[in-house]
């Protein structure tokens, strides 16, 4: 199974989200833009590449034994053992997951001392051609830190986005990046990066948010990358979407639902769950983010088609 080859051309709509720094949004953009896709009526498939298996926690089957089997499917395929993936199927309509966890630490080892035949660069493109006609769009929550797994995402991916926060660890992050794709550029020579994605921004500090992007434009060379659209800070809808298994925009639909303040003030009203009423501002900036994202991947599309067309 190690030596066989991929066909790339069924990848072009493989997006993996990657940072070397951690911290910076990577499972929640994951979760959350594939959400907003799947609610527009996309086939969707999420990948959970970290040991962490965090994306559970985002939508909600953390620690179901039913449907979380920590990694083990994934891990499996991920170093040649069988042919093919577990995929969790329904976790929101229109929405699957190859679901992560503390069983690809196992893959981790196995695909950084490979056994002969088998590639890394190809152990989870080799998963994902089986499996990509199903899906409009394919989204990789990659881990920090861990060479192996991100060499066999970014192996299997034909975008990467990066996300980024407003900190000093920023160039740092995005200099690990720039290596990884560096390292997989001769077996996956299409890969590109269509954009970095500024998360965890305080809105009101203007500064600081022009400080970041100037930071990310400064090292990348060009301000083009950079999504016009940002993440703001708010460490409630942070804590209450893990806490209620909603993604941001379902929280925003859970916090309409509940009486208004004065009411239950005024006893005309009882609420047994306060849900934060932000959530509906970070709501808008993932609609936003997740906009300018296909926006960009049908331009270039659009541009590799001409090109193809323009050279028959």
């Amino acid at each position: 199974m190690g030596t066989s080859v991929v066909n790339r051309d069924l990848l072009d709509r493989v997006v993996a989200f990657i940072n070397g720094k951690g911290g910076v949004g990577k499972t929640t953009m994951v979760a959350n833009i594939g959400g907003l896709m799947a609610r527009s009526n996309a086939r969707v498939l999420l990948i959970d590449m970290d040991p962490q298996g965090n994306l559970g926690l985002d939508l909600g089957y953390a620690d179901d034994e039913q449907r979380d089997d920590k990694g083990r499917s994934l891990s499996s395929v991920l170093q040649d053992l069988v042919p093919q993936v577990k995929i969790l199927k329904d976790v929101r309509e229109n929405l699957d997951v190859i679901v992560g966890g503390r069983a690809l630490h196992g893959a981790a080892a196995a695909l950084a001392a490979p056994s002969r035949g088998m590639e890394p660069h190809d152990a989870l493109a080799r998963a994902l051609v089986e499996v990509a006609d199903d899906y409009e769009l394919i989204l990789i929550d990659c881990p920090p830190g861990n060479e192996s797994l991100q060499t066999a995402a970014i192996g299997a991916a034909r975008w990467v986005i990066a996300p980024s926060r407003a900190d000093e660890g920023t160039g740092r992050g995005l200099e690990e990046l720039a290596e990884r794709l560096e390292s997989v550029v001769t077996v996956n020579p299409n890969i590109d990066l269509l954009g970095v994605a500024l998360f965890d921004i305080e809105k009101q500090a203007t500064r600081v948010e022009e400080k970041a992007r100037k930071m990310v434009s400064d090292y990348i060379g060009s301000e083009d990358v950079l999504f016009n659209a940002s993440i703001r800070h708010s460490v409630s809808v942070s804590q209450q979407t893990r806490e209620y298994g909603k993604l941001v925009h379902e929280l925003d639909e859970f916090a309409k639902k509940q009486p208004e303040w004065w009411k239950i003030r005024r006893g005309d009203a009882s609420a047994d769950q306060q849900v934060t009423r932000s959530a509906a501002n970070v709501a808008d900036d993932f609609h936003a983010l997740t906009t300018e994202i296909m926006q960009r991947l049908s331009a270039h599309e659009q541009r590799l088609a001409a090109q193809m067309e323009a050279a028959q």
